[in-house]
């Protein structure tokens, strides 16, 4: 897969876009004031995988308070800006790294150079974000339109010779979202931000998240993603990680392998499968694990994973790199893979 080069840009010591990889964000769901909250979430966001997280600011506390949260995480935090110049001032005083802002939405044009120029001193990123639910009602919501209502925001940042930009064009519609990026990669060399917004629960936003960003990056656009789930942002991650996975795009991601069970199996595999991959979360190692309920096709299968199980009566044979190595009893099973998953 050849990506694209878009002009790179540094958030924190994190560089999204110049073909590095693709980056995963998430955003907190707690409130900046309440410092506790905020740490403790992106805290468990960092454990499974978060390279950048973005929060909301509402208020001038909700600023202040990244001074706060900032020495207490390891990942870069963008500040999520709608219509207040002075909280994007205040959020960059306090810490941001890079700051979500459409510089149009701001009628004090010296306000606009202030936060350009606090953004150049401090090598800090501005992402311009168009989504379908705010496009600007000058324009009917079209992918072309979404497209002209970003060179508004872009040519106010370039006309001020800033080019730290990031862009978005997020939509609840995926095909809405393939079409606007696709024309996006075209028109622009800044890197891109993929989103599906307000794409619903788990299983919803997987979906649409999977069939648009999947389809974007296996076309080499998009340099950084977040996945938008009604649900503990933690979910996000495991998704992101997940879509990166089958996309080839990230390989320290455990991939696994497992049959939907039918009326052959003769061993209770579906726990072990819950449990496995609960614990596969948790492993950043580029292996395939297979568990496989019955004789058809579970040898097959299992052969062509890492490590793999192919179910008999109340057992398992356990097979390494296609190798059948021993029969396991069932109740053995899941401690079996996971030593030889540590050893792997």
């Amino acid at each position: 897969m050849i990506r694209e080069n878009t002009r790179p840009i540094h958030v924190g010591n994190v560089q999204i876009g110049g073909q590095n990889k693709v980056v995963i964000q998430s955003m907190t769901n707690t409130k900046n004031k309440d410092v506790e909250a905020t740490v403790k979430q992106i805290l468990a966001l960092e454990k499974v995988g978060c390279e950048v997280v973005r929060t909301a600011v509402l208020d001038l506390e909700d600023a202040k308070a990244i001074s706060k949260i900032k020495p207490q995480i390891h990942i870069p935090l963008v500040a999520d800006i709608h219509f207040n110049g002075d909280l994007a001032i205040a959020a960059i005083l306090n810490g941001a790294d890079k700051v979500r802002l459409n510089p149009g939405n701001l009628e004090n044009v010296d306000k606009i150079k202030e936060i350009v120029a606090l953004c150049k001193e401090r090598h800090i990123p501005i992402r311009i974000g168009i989504n379908g639910g705010s496009l600007n009602k000058k324009y009917e919501r079209t992918p072309e339109n979404f497209i002209k209502s970003a060179w508004d925001h872009v040519r106010i940042l370039e006309e001020l010779d800033f080019h730290d930009i990031a862009l978005s064009f997020k939509s609840s519609d995926p095909e809405e979202c393939i079409k606007t990026y696709k024309l996006a990669c075209e028109e622009f060399n800044y890197p891109l931000h993929l989103g599906v917004t307000e794409a619903g629960g788990l299983i919803d936003s997987t979906i649409k998240s999977s069939l648009a960003l999947g389809n974007l990056m296996m076309d080499g656009i998009g340099d950084t993603i977040r996945i938008s789930i009604s649900d503990d942002p933690v979910e996000e991650i495991k998704v992101a990680k997940k879509i990166l996975r089958a996309c080839k795009l990230k390989m320290d991601v455990p991939n696994l392998v497992s049959c939907p069970t039918c009326g052959r199996i003769q061993y209770d595999m579906l726990p072990i499968v819950k449990e496995m991959d609960e614990y596969l979360q948790t492993i950043n190692k580029d292996i395939t694990v297979a568990i496989m309920g019955c004789p058809v096709n579970g040898p097959g299968e299992a052969k062509e994973a890492d490590i793999g199980v192919a179910g008999g009566k109340d057992s398992a044979l356990l097979i390494k790199k296609g190798q059948i190595i021993k029969s396991i009893p069932q109740a053995d099973v899941v401690k079996v893979l996971k030593e030889e998953i540590e050893k792997f």
